[in-house]
Protein backbone atom coordinates (compact mmCIF):
# COMPACT_ATOMS: atom_id res chain seq x y z
CA UNK A 1 0.00 0.00 0.00
CA UNK A 2 1.56 3.43 -0.89
CA UNK A 3 1.56 6.63 1.10
CA UNK A 4 0.05 9.52 -0.06
CA UNK A 5 2.20 12.52 -0.45
CA UNK A 6 2.57 14.36 2.86
CA UNK A 7 1.27 18.29 2.80
CA UNK A 8 4.95 19.67 2.43
CA UNK A 9 5.80 18.35 -0.99
CA UNK A 10 2.08 19.38 -2.14
CA UNK A 11 2.31 22.49 -0.76
CA UNK A 12 5.59 23.37 -2.56
CA UNK A 13 4.62 21.64 -6.07
CA UNK A 14 1.37 24.00 -5.89
CA UNK A 15 3.35 27.12 -4.50
CA UNK A 16 6.01 27.40 -7.40
CA UNK A 17 2.94 26.88 -9.98
CA UNK A 18 2.89 29.95 -11.71
CA UNK A 19 0.12 30.56 -14.64
CA UNK A 20 1.45 32.33 -18.04
CA UNK A 21 0.05 35.91 -18.43
CA UNK A 22 -2.35 36.78 -20.63
CA UNK A 23 0.10 38.57 -22.79
CA UNK A 24 2.36 35.57 -22.91
CA UNK A 25 -0.30 33.41 -23.90
CA UNK A 26 -1.36 35.07 -26.77
CA UNK A 27 2.49 35.37 -27.93
CA UNK A 28 2.56 31.86 -27.82
CA UNK A 29 -0.44 31.42 -29.84
CA UNK A 30 0.48 33.99 -32.39
CA UNK A 31 4.22 32.32 -33.06
CA UNK A 32 2.28 28.65 -33.47
CA UNK A 33 -0.12 30.12 -35.87
CA UNK A 34 2.56 31.59 -37.98
CA UNK A 35 4.32 28.59 -37.82
CA UNK A 36 1.71 26.26 -38.95
CA UNK A 37 -0.05 28.75 -41.41
CA UNK A 38 3.03 31.21 -42.12
CA UNK A 39 3.17 34.83 -41.53
CA UNK A 40 1.11 36.07 -44.39
CA UNK A 41 -2.59 33.76 -42.68
CA UNK A 42 -4.28 37.00 -42.13
CA UNK A 43 -4.22 37.88 -45.58
CA UNK A 44 -7.91 38.07 -47.59
CA UNK A 45 -6.29 35.86 -50.23
CA UNK A 46 -5.83 32.42 -47.55
CA UNK A 47 -8.97 32.53 -46.87
CA UNK A 48 -8.66 32.10 -42.69
CA UNK A 49 -11.73 33.82 -40.68
CA UNK A 50 -11.33 34.27 -37.22
CA UNK A 51 -14.06 33.04 -35.18
CA UNK A 52 -13.33 32.91 -32.11
CA UNK A 53 -10.24 35.04 -30.64
CA UNK A 54 -8.87 35.34 -26.60
CA UNK A 55 -5.65 35.16 -25.21
CA UNK A 56 -5.79 31.74 -24.64
CA UNK A 57 -7.91 30.55 -27.53
CA UNK A 58 -8.08 31.28 -30.99
CA UNK A 59 -9.91 29.74 -34.06
CA UNK A 60 -9.46 30.03 -36.99
CA UNK A 61 -12.03 28.85 -40.22
CA UNK A 62 -11.73 28.01 -43.97
CA UNK A 63 -14.02 26.50 -45.84
CA UNK A 64 -15.22 23.00 -43.62
CA UNK A 65 -11.90 22.98 -41.99
CA UNK A 66 -11.68 24.85 -38.21
CA UNK A 67 -7.88 25.26 -36.63
CA UNK A 68 -8.11 25.62 -32.40
CA UNK A 69 -4.98 26.95 -31.19
CA UNK A 70 -4.81 26.45 -26.89
CA UNK A 71 -2.72 27.60 -25.01
CA UNK A 72 -2.42 25.93 -21.36
CA UNK A 73 -1.35 27.79 -18.24
CA UNK A 74 2.02 26.39 -18.46
CA UNK A 75 2.40 28.13 -22.49
CA UNK A 76 1.96 25.13 -24.06
CA UNK A 77 0.25 25.45 -27.35
CA UNK A 78 -1.77 22.60 -28.83
CA UNK A 79 -3.59 23.16 -32.55
CA UNK A 80 -7.03 20.75 -32.98
CA UNK A 81 -7.96 20.60 -37.12
CA UNK A 82 -11.51 19.72 -37.36
CA UNK A 83 -14.04 19.61 -39.44
CA UNK A 84 -16.96 22.13 -39.01
CA UNK A 85 -19.48 21.08 -36.51
CA UNK A 86 -23.20 20.75 -37.86
CA UNK A 87 -24.18 23.58 -35.48
CA UNK A 88 -21.79 26.05 -37.70
CA UNK A 89 -22.90 24.21 -41.12
CA UNK A 90 -27.09 24.94 -40.39
CA UNK A 91 -25.89 28.33 -39.67
CA UNK A 92 -24.29 29.20 -42.84
CA UNK A 93 -27.52 27.08 -44.62
CA UNK A 94 -29.56 30.16 -42.59
CA UNK A 95 -28.01 33.17 -43.24
CA UNK A 96 -27.88 32.04 -46.99
CA UNK A 97 -31.94 31.51 -46.65
CA UNK A 98 -31.85 35.05 -44.69
CA UNK A 99 -29.76 36.74 -47.82
CA UNK A 100 -31.63 35.66 -50.51
CA UNK A 101 -34.77 35.89 -49.00
CA UNK A 102 -33.81 39.61 -48.42
CA UNK A 103 -32.74 40.07 -51.84
CA UNK A 104 -36.52 38.37 -52.90
CA UNK A 105 -38.24 41.11 -51.04
CA UNK A 106 -35.99 43.97 -52.02
CA UNK A 107 -36.80 42.72 -55.45
CA UNK A 108 -40.75 42.72 -55.29
CA UNK A 109 -40.93 46.22 -53.53
CA UNK A 110 -38.22 47.49 -56.22
CA UNK A 111 -41.02 45.87 -58.77
CA UNK A 112 -44.13 47.03 -56.99
CA UNK A 113 -42.50 50.71 -57.07
CA UNK A 114 -41.95 50.74 -60.94
CA UNK A 115 -37.96 50.94 -60.42
CA UNK A 116 -38.19 48.30 -63.51
CA UNK A 117 -40.46 50.11 -65.83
Amino acid sequence: MTQPPSAEVAATTTDDFEPIAPELARQAITAAIEAKLGPDWNDEDTGWAITYDSDYLVRLTRGKINLDFQCDLLGEVTVEEREISPLQASGRLIAWAVLLATLFVVFVIAQLAGVFN
